[in-house]
């Protein structure tokens, strides 16, 4: 049996995203060259937070732009945000999506 975290709504996620370019900016983390040295393979981490979690295990995450990704619980790329990323990082999540109930 897998065990998964618990995510709720309006918690703040980290993402890392895989992205391909010719210039890695400053936030780029496991920089890989491509085999012919054109371009570059690297990770970047996003801030965003959960909208809505799903009954089947996955959640939706909303970006500080209000896109909307659909991601399961159980992808090794997503993690709950730390206390420190919370409160030294708190402008690059996105703000609350959920009203107060």
């Amino acid at each position: 049996m897998v065990m998964f975290r618990r995510y709720a709504a309006n918690s703040p996620v980290v993402y890392r995203m895989t992205k391909h370019s010719t210039k890695p900016g400053p936030r780029a983390r496991d920089i890989d060259p491509a085999p012919g040295g054109e371009s570059y393979a690297y990770q970047v981490e996003k801030y965003w937070l959960v909208e809505d979690v799903l009954p089947d295990n996955q959640l939706v995450l909303v970006t500080r732009s209000g896109k909307r990704h659909i991601v399961s619980v159980a992808d090794d790329k997503l993690r709950p945000a730390t206390l420190w990323e919370r409160l030294i990082l708190k402008s690059r999540f996105p703000q609350s999506t959920c009203s107060v109930r």
